[in-house]
């Protein structure tokens, strides 16, 4: 919707149908759901010259059986932020945003190439008190070095005590693009063979004694008569004495796929892994494969992944996952 030269609208949304299968790893018997992952109402666009907007709900897991009850309608505001674009080199973001420090954890949920984010990528967001991985703050970042070089320095809310004194919360993230730049706010997951990116990132975190820091390398390209695209991320969290839910662990987590043009399909896999530092408690393993079927590319898809838990000591489980995509903004 346009009102003049330097303003205009746009909305759109996100549905993700979803349908999940379980093992109980005491009994060996299934948990079924037919739930919406994510069902959100996005809304962006420009305010003024170099300023633009944007601001989307959602209403996660809807429907689905979580701690015994069903999980009803509970629409929550998602991102809302204000970003001015001064020059290439320094764009100002204020409002509450993404705030993570590795590749996957800085995703849109839109385009990602397998069912979902790697599990582990989020652990700081309920300790930080975060909205999904999103906190309230200002952020600086920008393209220096034409493009090739990217950096994002934040400064949030972070975890509050009652009388809100506790420190903020600070992020750092610095990224180098080799091929094309991906200068999107979201990076993408897959662009299906239309962008050439190899990048390689870092990241820092943290408030008080908690601090963790990333590593990630980065790659989608045309190959052959279609596309790979793969990644892999490695996270230190150490929540130290201010965050005791969130002790010193080491994270992997790597997914691959190559997306066949001509049969809009792309297989897939990924791996993740959790090691807490000191003991076997809460290490485990996980991994998935599947086939993507990208009827209109990211506006229409279907997903479907089989996946195994492998905890240390324990028993593993299985889980199926069918998920269906709508998707326009």
């Amino acid at each position: 919707i346009k009102v003049n030269d330097d303003v205009n609208f746009k909305f759109g949304f996100l549905l993700q149908g979803q349908a999940d299968w379980t093992e109980n790893a005491a009994t060996g018997s299934w948990s079924q759901n037919l739930f919406a992952r994510r069902a959100r109402v996005l809304v962006g666009g420009q305010l003024a010259r170099n300023v633009t907007f944007f601001f989307e709900t959602d209403s996660p897991n809807l429907g689905k059986v979580v701690n015994g009850s069903k999980v009803t309608s509970g629409m929550i505001v998602q991102d809302a932020f204000v970003s001015w674009k001064i020059a290439d080199v320094l764009t100002i973001d204020g409002g509450l945003i993404l705030t993570g420090i590795a590749h996957n954890s800085l995703q849109s949920a839109a385009s990602l190439l397998p069912v979902d984010y790697g599990a582990y990528s989020f652990l700081f967001s309920g300790p930080e008190q975060n909205v999904v991985g999103r906190d309230t703050g200002f952020q600086l970042r920008g393209y220096p070095a034409k493009k090739k070089l990217e950096y994002r320095v934040g400064v949030w809310q972070g975890s509050r005590d009652a009388a809100s004194r506790n420190p903020f919360r600070t992020t750092a993230r610095l990224q180098y693009n080799f091929l094309e730049s991906d200068t999107g706010f979201f990076y993408s997951g897959t662009s299906l063979g239309k962008k050439r990116i190899l990048a390689i990132g870092g990241g820092w975190d943290s408030q008080k004694d908690y601090e963790s820091f990333a590593g990630d390398v980065y790659l989608d390209h045309p190959l052959g008569p279609g596309a790979v695209s793969a990644q892999f991320d490695y996270i230190r969290y150490d929540g130290g004495s201010f965050q005791k839910s969130l002790p010193k662990q080491d994270v992997f987590y790597g997914e691959a796929g190559y997306y066949i043009a001509k049969a809009r399909l792309m297989p897939f896999g990924t791996f993740s892994r959790k090691d807490v530092a000191g003991t076997d408690a809460g290490d485990e393993t996980r991994w998935s494969a599947g086939l993507g079927v990208f009827v209109s590319g990211h506006s229409f898809n279907l997903k479907a992944a089989w996946g195994r838990v492998e905890p240390k000591g324990g028993q593993a489980t299985d889980q199926f996952t069918v998920q269906m995509q709508g998707f326009y903004f």
